[in-house]
């Protein structure tokens, strides 16, 4: 505590206030509002963002105008519980007396925030309560899904007990059946359906690990379409390129879906920051203004001159 004197040489010591600076009535009183606001707009957006949804081919909204939909209700909605709250903030604290108004203006401010991060704690836990509690139902359901074919995996898994399925003994097998090739192939093949058509799926399946399928295991393909289909060497070459084209376009349908998935988190992570810091501002200058709301209106008290 700094002491001074003043030049009649008495002394001078500062005014400490015994209160302190936060009040927290009108800090949880502000985060309940936008608490409160928060979760009807919320259940609002769900509401308007169902209709925009149909099972029905054509009549549902593309996932883009979705997505960009709900990013901007997402804004909406910490733009305006933000205000409320901070603005409640501001007018329900009392009234500082013998503060400095700088002081004042900051402390409104520092509520008015304060009261911002209480309110999206609590909504943030509770969005991912009820994600959670989501992911948890999809899970019993998938488990559920899968009970009920068990018998049809059973025995499927009866029927390809022979092929490998780690990728070392995909690898493996592949390469052992490349050195165990017929040499008569179109004569061959129609003799174990079963081991042909294991054998393709491998060279498939090792065409997809490496990223393309090699010219001799294409005409090998062809040779064994030839055979089981009875088309001439040619038309099985081409239903082989055909097939093997689709697979190649559903494979960059796959990355292109996952690109454009990862671009729109990146994005809803980007807007959902910068919202959130706009929404912390929002709330600490409507706390501010709430307190000037509040200092402005004074009850006077009249006494009698005696």
């Amino acid at each position: 505590m700094s002491v001074s004197m003043t030049g009649s040489g008495e002394v001078a010591t500062p005014v400490e206030s015994s209160k302190s600076a936060m009040t927290w009535g009108p800090i949880f009183g502000g985060a309940a509002a936008a608490i409160g606001v928060t979760l009807i707009l919320l259940l609002l957006g769900s509401g308007l963002g169902l209709t925009m949804v149909s099972p029905w081919s054509g009549q549902s909204s593309s996932l883009g105008t979705l997505g960009i939909t709900a990013a901007i209700w997402l804004v909406v909605v910490q733009w305006l519980s933000s205000a409320l709250g901070g603005y409640v903030t501001g007018r329900l604290r009392t009234k500082w007396a013998a503060v400095h108004t700088d002081e004042v203006f900051f402390r409104d401010t520092a509520h008015g925030f304060i009261s911002w991060a209480l309110a999206t704690i609590f909504v943030a836990g509770f969005l991912a309560s009820s994600l959670t509690s989501l992911a948890g139902a999809g899970a019993q359901a998938v488990g559920s899904a899968a009970q009920a074919v068990g018998s049809t995996a059973a025995a499927a898994g009866t029927a390809a007990a022979s092929s490998a399925t780690s990728p070392l003994d995909l690898s493996t097998a592949y390469f052992t059946d490349a050195l165990l090739r017929p040499d008569q192939a179109r004569a061959a093949a129609p003799a174990n359906d079963a081991a042909a058509t294991s054998e393709v799926s491998r060279i498939l399946l090792n065409g997809a690990a490496e990223g393309q399928i090699p010219d001799d295991d294409k005409a090998y393909l062809a040779t064994i379409v030839a055979a089981r289909t009875g088309l001439p060497e040619a038309d099985a070459r081409a239903r082989v390129d055909t097939v093997l084209k689709r697979i190649d376009d559903a494979k960059v349908a796959t990355q292109k879906a996952a690109d454009e998935a990862r671009k729109a988190a990146s994005t809803t992570a980007l807007l959902g920051s910068l919202s959130l810091l706009v929404g912390a501002f929002i709330a600490a200058a409507a706390a501010a203004l709430g307190g000037s709301q509040r200092d402005e209106e004074e009850d006077l008290i009249v006494k009698s001159r005696v």
